[in-house]
């Protein structure tokens, strides 16, 4: 296979957090697709971004903001203000389903879509990682073992799983080493060979 070295097309999503004032943070993505060989290089065709706060202590939505600043078509921003619609929706439950139902197809646009779905993982971890500052910084969080948004997302997560079992071992997220060391580390025990 032969390949040229220039790229026909590019896509770039970047997520950034925030912890903001009080027990919210604030989550944009912004979506970029570019074509490379196109004059002037680098020709960005969309350039998008969707932006939340969420309330970290049930994980809702209690703002949101959509906006094209490099769209295809002149009609493009027209559908911005149904973006709106995220606010009032959980990020821990049902998310997916949610928007799904309000922004996939004909009621939205692909794009700020894509970025919707992005934001649910982005805002779960943003959480996780501004509990752990807190409790770095010596402040109260609530409960470890409550994983809103994290059970049932991989292996790890599993209501069977190690993540579970190594915080009732006494694992506290956000603390000691990464990748946080294996469950028997936790359990007093000898690791075993195959790592399980």
């Amino acid at each position: 296979m032969t390949r040229s070295e220039l790229p026909i097309h590019r896509r770039t999503i970047t997520v950034t957090a925030y912890e903001e004032d009080g027990d919210e943070i604030s989550v944009e993505a912004e979506l970029r697709d570019e074509r490379p060989w196109e004059e002037p290089p680098g020709g960005v065709v969309h350039r998008m971004v969707l932006a939340v706060r969420i309330r970290l202590a049930d994980m809702v939505i209690v703002g949101a903001d959509a906006d094209m600043r490099t769209f295809p078509h002149a009609e493009c921003p027209l559908i911005t203000p149904a973006f709106d619609g995220l606010v009032g929706l959980s990020v821990a439950a049902g998310y997916n389903r949610a928007i799904q139902e309000r922004f996939r197809g004909l009621s939205g646009c692909s794009h700020l879509y894509e970025l919707a779905r992005v934001l649910g993982p982005a805002v779960v971890q943003t959480a996780i990682s501004a509990r752990a500052r807190r409790r770095a910084a010596g402040k109260a969080t609530h409960d470890p073992r409550s994983t809103a948004g994290v059970l049932n997302s991989c292996h790890i997560w599993a209501p069977d799983g190690v993540g579970l079992r190594k915080l009732d071992a006494g694992w506290r997220p956000g603390t000691g080493p990464r990748p946080v060391p294996l469950l028997e580390i936790f359990e007093g025990r000898e690791p075993s060979p195959s790592g399980s």
